[in-house]
């Protein structure tokens, strides 16, 4: 052992502690404020433990390793790695369980979501922001700023350019409550009981008609008001517009344009030729011919 107070150097060599030419030279330097562990043939190895005797910090000159608890830091690789979390720098990444962070592709990936930098997208799932198209892709949903327009679905368009909001199904609907004891589908006509709950219209002129229960066939509601999500006793009935409705030809075929109103066939209209009994009963108008039997027809919702 040797202390240079010109150098203020405390230097420990292999000769100091016994002839086995494999131990290191131990080097403390208070100019430079290094120490130096290892040289004349052999690398150094810095070992902190902590207060049971367990490596807690090991820094390894010969592997090009320093290891902290579970945490390694990798020299030959150019990695860092924490259990979950891998600094890579050779592959320029940063790997944190079910997230990638990718400097060469210019993306990140969080699971289900992905940002994508050369593309200029953001990947949520099924959504897609889009930066170069300058659109947010959702499904069914898609909002487009170069058009200056919503799209949801093939039934809805908002076009700000246009100043215009299209629904493309036909009718307008209201969610009502129907009676415990009916048992109805789409394209029923429906009255008002005393409860002001509906019931298949079955009174012929029963100038208690309310509507028709929308989406029967082809024909969607555009617009359904009052909906009440998890109500099973509620229905969509159309009071306005284009609906498919149930008519019964057997009270006179019937012809476009004809007026309609309930019949003693539960849940359909037939034609109304008693005008003064039609007066509060017509529910609209005929927009397909029947000629005979039961069958949906297309009607215009108009209560009068």
């Amino acid at each position: 052992m040797e202390i240079d107070p010109t150098n203020n150097t405390l230097v420990l060599n292999k000769n100091d502690f016994n002839n086995n030419a494999s131990k290191p030279t131990i080097q403390l330097n208070a100019n430079s404020g290094s120490i130096t562990a290892g040289g004349n043939g052999v690398a150094g190895t810095i070992i902190l433990a902590d207060n049971t005797i367990t490596n807690a910090v090991v820094i390894d000159s010969n592997a090009k390793k320093i290891t902290i608890g579970s945490a390694l830091i990798d020299g030959n690789v150019n990695q860092i790695n924490m259990g979950s979390v891998l600094i890579d720098g050779n592959a320029n990444q940063i790997n944190m369980g079910s997230v990638l962070i990718d400097g060469n592709a210019k993306k990140i990936s969080t699971g289900s979501v992905l940002v994508d930098g050369n593309a200029n997208q953001i990947h949520m799932g099924s959504g897609l922001i889009d930066g170069n198209a300058n659109q947010i892709n959702m499904g069914s949903v898609l909002l487009d700023g170069n058009a200056n327009q919503i799209h949801m679905g093939s039934s809805i368009l908002i076009d700000g350019n246009a100043g215009d909001v299209i629904l493309q199904n036909a009718d307008c609907a209201e969610d009502f409550e129907i009676s415990p004891a009916e048992n109805v589908e789409p394209g029923t006509v429906m009255a008002l009981n005393n409860d002001g709950k509906l019931v298949q219209g079955k009174q012929p002129y029963d100038k208690r008609v309310a509507g028709v229960i929308s989406g029967a066939g082809d024909l969607k509601p555009g617009l359904v008001l009052g909906r009440k999500i998890g109500h099973a006793d509620r229905v969509p009935l159309a009071l306005m517009g284009r609906v498919n409705c149930k008519v019964d030809a057997a009270y006179g075929s019937i012809e476009v344009g004809d007026l309609l109103t309930t019949s003693a066939t539960p849940g359909h209209v037939m034609k109304a030729t008693d005008h003064i009994k039609s007066f509060g009963s017509v529910i609209g108008k005929a927009l397909g011919p029947l000629k005979a039997g039961c069958d949906l027809i297309p009607i215009l919702v108009a209560l009068q």
